[in-house]
Formats: structure tokens, C-alpha cells, sequence
């Protein structure tokens, strides 16, 4: 036997004799408690092999469906129940956050990618605190409105280029969503979205979606690989590299910012505002504060791009929504000037069909899991400490008592009387505040007042300025796949063909005068 394949042997078995080991060491239930019902497992790996690798939720919605709204699996030993139902999810993570709020050490995305320096996974102490206050600080609602002239600008720069070549969407849905944290984040301007800064960013955003994934390392599931010699441990050397790029970007960046205060031609952005309040986070250092800014960006530029594309599905799918919005638009608009945020009051239908696309196709369909740092019954139910919480989205939004005929996209769920969901008044509502698409409890979303306004108004001036309809091909309409979504824990439809134009001349030439009003008094114009 070559030598290689010799230490393999020897640390597959290292490996599943310290499984076997923990995998012994099961806390019992608490009297008169028992465990969660949940799918049958096999020894040593209990549930592992049963998990998909790709959209686990799906597989999780499933198993909901036969053992009900909190199941248990077994992964390997390591404990993990799946919430399926608002109400359960809200019990735990919300009502009891002092026991739900914390997460999970995995080895490779926690402990080698991020070295523990991203708030994402932070464990629910000091550090998580200060970091969430800075966070707070920069996009609470009140601070938010703000940042409407950036939105606005970022907004019709997008559209613009969307009218001039629909079938490069992605990208300038991506642009759109990272040209607003950017010029929030760093106060940096993006003329193109191809910036090697963007590209580092995003890089990183993409790398931490892959190595936190659920089964893309097995040191995850088998978490005494850390014990291996990095001769038999190849993704020791990859993650090391991964986190010094990931450390250097995040450094410069805030580095850059600090130059500019020194020669004092800094903008307002998050860094600065950072640097100059420093003092309020003691518990927070600059490496760490660097990566609450950078998470900051890895939540709202991916997730916010992801959402837009799952809304033009939506409308590709159901067109007559689309009119719909068209028409409410009109009504409020005009053809004369676009829509701006001050709108939003006065269009219901568009806040319906956005929490309706959050609904339907969630971009964090398994939700980030939370982690139970001390025993607790629920409902007769034991939960043991050091058990992963997974808030399933997926099957969450599926809830048939909550969301009748849960499959189909039916935006009316938010502003008829007859649905659960309805409430009143619509000036108000719907909205997303605290929407459990953003998550639950002290974890929830910190950029969720950005995200909101971000995918209103740019829902809006889609509406206003294009048509959209199904692409065709020799004379036949062509349907894009219902679900055909990328892997990773925010997902966002695959590239599909659709068919998108400007609504007439006249509208185009509003939004080339907004662009050039907006570019003349951009204060950020070639900083980039």
C-alpha cells in the first residue's frame, strides 16, 4: 500500500473511532421530556448520508411534513433540530434568545476561514455585542434615510444599463447592491462593477457562502480532523490562504480610510464613522471591526442582487403582477418623474409582491442555524446544550395555516382581508419589518432596513420604466425553470432568458436627466 494511501486509512479510522466516542456521550432527556421525532439514522453517521448536499431544505421540508414543526437529526453525533413553523421558531430563538443566540465552532468556515473574526459567527458574547452595536449604529432606521440619494443614484445607473442589455442582469443587479454598500461602507464610488476591489469583495462573499455550506469540508462533520497533520490535511493549507486574502482586503480597506482621515479628504462612510468612535467598542478590534464592516457588505450586496432576481422570475412567471404593479405605479407616478421612496406609502401592491418574493423563494432558504448554549424543554421536547437551531425558511413560508396555498406566488396574501397574513393599514402594511425572511431573535438580519428600501425602490423603477415578459425562441415562449437556484446558503435563480424593454422613449429621457442631475452633484464621482 503507498505510503498516501496508508494515512488515509489511518485517519479515516482516527476519525470514526473519536465519532464513535462522541457519539456515546448522548445527554439523556430531562424528566418527563424526550427527544424530537425525527428520520432514522444509521450508526456512526446517523443522518449524514440522508442530507443532500445541495438545497438541504427541500430534504428538510420534507421530513417536517412526516415528524413535524421540530424534528431532530443526527449528524455524525452532533445534535441538530429543524424548526419548520414561525411560531416554533420565534418561541426559541426570539422568546428564549438569553439560550438560542449563539453559533456553532465548525472548524473550517468558523475556526480556519474567518480565524473567528467574522460577527456572522460569532458565539453570543462581549465581542458579538460591541459588534452589533456598531452595526445598529450604522443602519438603524433612523440613520437610514440618509442614504436615500445614494439608493436613488444607484438605482437609475442600474436601470439605465439594464435597458441597454437585459441578458447581463446579474451583473448589474450585483453592481447596483454592491455600489450602494460601497459607497456606504467605504465611500468609494463603482463606475463599472468590475473594480478589483468589488471583485475581491465579492470573492470573499462567495468563498464564505461555499465553505460554510453544510458538507463542503468534512473537518465539519468530523470535527477531530483538526487533530491531523497538515501533511493528510489539505484544506488546512487552502482555508489558511483563503482567511490571509480575506484579512488583507478587509485591512486595506479600512487602512484606506485612515489615510484619508489623515490627509482629511475622508468622505462619511461606516469606517470613518468607526474609527472616529472607537472608543465605544472595547471589545471590538480593528481586525475585528474591519470584518463587521466587511459582514455588513456579505449581507446586504449578495442577499439584496439575489432577491432582485428572484423577483424578475416572479414576474416573468406571473406577468399579470407585473402589469398590476405597472398600473399602481402610473397611478401615483405619472410617466413624468420616477419613483422615489417617499412613494412607498402609497403602493401596497409593490410591498405585497416584494415580501411575496422573499416568501416564495427565500434567498437564505435553510437559515444560518443558531446554537443552544444550555439544556431546555419545549413543549415536552428536550433540547440539549450545544444543539444547532435551524430556522428552515423553506418550510417556514410553506406554512399552509399561515400561508394558504403556500406553493403558488400570490402577493393578494398580503393585502386581502380574507388571508391570515393581511393587516391593515396598507399604508403601513405589508412591509418587512422583523419579516422572518431576515431571520429570528438577536441574529436577525442588521442590514434589513437597507435591504427594505433598497428592493422597494428599485422594484418600483422597474416597473415604471420597462416591460417585462417571457423570452421566446422560434416563435414559442419559453418558461424558466421554477427552482433551478444556485447551491450555498443564499441561493438566487440561474441565469434564464427573459424578455425586457423600456416602456417608451419619453421615460427613458426622465431617467437619463435624473442620472445626469444626480452625477453633477455626486460628491463621490472618482473615488474608486
Amino acid at each position: 500500500m503507498a505510503f498516501s494511501s496508508l494515512l488515509l486509512v489511518v485517519a479515516a479510522a482516527f476519525v470514526l473511532g473519536l465519532v464513535a466516542i462522541s457519539s456515546s456521550k448522548r445527554t439523556q432527556p430531562k424528566e418527563g421530556s424526550r427527544y424530537p421525532p425525527g428520520p432514522p439514522g444509521k450508526p456512526l453517521v446517523g443522518n449524514l448520508p440522508d442530507i443532500p448536499p445541495k438545497h438541504s431544505w427541500l430534504k428538510f421540508k420534507e421530513w417536517s411534513d412526516q415528524y413535524g414543526p421540530i424534528m431532530r437529526l443526527n449528524i455524525a453525533g452532533r445534535q441538530h433540530y429543524v424548526a419548520s413553523t414561525e411560531k416554533v421558531a420565534n418561541d426559541l430563538l426570539r422568546e428564549r434568545g438569553g439560550i438560542y443566540s449563539s453559533r456553532e465552532q465548525l472548524p473550517a468556515a468558523v475556526q480556519l476561514l474567518s480565524r473567528c473574526l467574522r460577527p456572522l459567527f460569532w458565539p453570543y458574547n462581549d465581542t458579538w455585542r460591541d459588534g452589533r452595536k456598531l452595526m445598529h449604529q450604522v443602519s438603524n432606521s433612523t440613520i437610514v434615510g440618509n442614504y436615500q440619494p445614494t439608493q436613488i443614484l444607484e438605482s437609475a445607473r442600474m436601470l439605465r444599463d439594464l435597458i441597454k442589455d437585459p441578458a447581463n442582469y446579474e451583473h448589474w443587479f450585483e453592481r447596483y447592491s454592491a455600489g450602494i454598500i460601497f459607497r456606504l461602507a467605504f465611500g468609494k464610488f463603482l463606475q463599472t462593477g468590475h473594480e478589483q476591489s468589488v471583485h475581491d469583495v465579492i470573492n470573499v462573499v462567495h468563498t464564505v457562502e461555499r465553505v460554510a455550506s453544510p458538507g463542503a469540508y468534512l473537518v465539519d462533520t468530523f470535527p477531530s480532523m483538526l487533530n491531523l497533520p497538515q501533511a493528510i490535511a489539505p484544506f488546512k493549507r487552502e482555508l489558511t490562504w483563503l482567511h490571509d486574502r480575506e484579512l488583507k482586503l478587509f485591512r486595506k480597506l479600512l487602512n484606506d480610510v485612515k489615510d484619508e482621515m489623515r490627509a482629511g479628504t475622508a468622505p462619511e462612510c461606516w469606517e470613518k464613522d468607526y474609527l472616529e468612535r472607537k472608543a465605544e467598542f472595547p471589545h471590538l478590534t480593528e481586525d475585528e471591526a474591519a470584518y463587521v464592516v466587511g459582514t455588513l457588505f456579505e449581507a446586504g450586496a449578495g442577499t439584496t442582487a439575489a432577491a432582485m432576481m428572484s423577483f424578475m422570475l416572479a414576474m416573468v412567471l406571473h406577468t399579470e403582477w407585473f402589469t398590476k404593479l405597472q398600473k399602481e405605479i402610473d397611478s401615483v407616478c405619472g410617466s413624468d418623474r420616477l419613483p422615489t421612496l417617499d412613494d412607498t406609502p402609497r403602493l401596497p401592491t409593490m410591498r405585497a409582491v416584494v415580501k411575496e418574493v422573499l416568501r416564495w423563494h427565500p434567498v437564505t432558504a435553510g437559515g444560518v442555524p443558531h446554537y443552544s448554549i444550555k439544556d431546555d424543554v419545549y413543549n415536552g421536547l428536550f433540547i440539549p446544550a450545544g444543539t444547532n437551531i435551524h430556522a428552515n425558511q423553506w418550510a417556514i413560508h410553506r406554512e399552509p395555516g399561515l400561508y394558504p396555498d403556500p406553493e403558488t406566488f400570490k402577493p393578494e396574501r398580503w393585502l386581502e382581508p380574507s388571508y391570515p397574513t393581511y393587516r391593515e393599514p396598507l399604508t403601513t402594511y405589508p412591509n418587512l419589518h422583523n419579516y422572518s425572511a431576515f431571520g429570528f431573535g438577536r441574529r436577525i438580519c442588521p442590514g434589513q432596513n437597507i435591504a427594505e428600501r433598497s428592493l422597494y425602490l428599485l422594484t418600483a423603477r422597474i416597473a415604471w420604466a420597462c416591460d417585462v415578459k417571457k423570452a421566446r425562441k422560434d416563435g414559442v415562449q419559453v418558461d424558466p425553470p421554477l427552482y433551478d437556484y444556485t447551491s450555498g446558503f443564499n441561493v438566487q435563480p440561474k441565469w434564464f432568458a427573459f424578455d425586457l424593454k423600456a416602456r417608451s422613449d419619453e421615460r427613458v429621457r426622465v431617467l437619463e436627466n435624473e442620472i445626469e442631475k444626480n452625477e453633477r452633484q455626486d460628491p463621490l464621482k472618482g473615488r474608486v
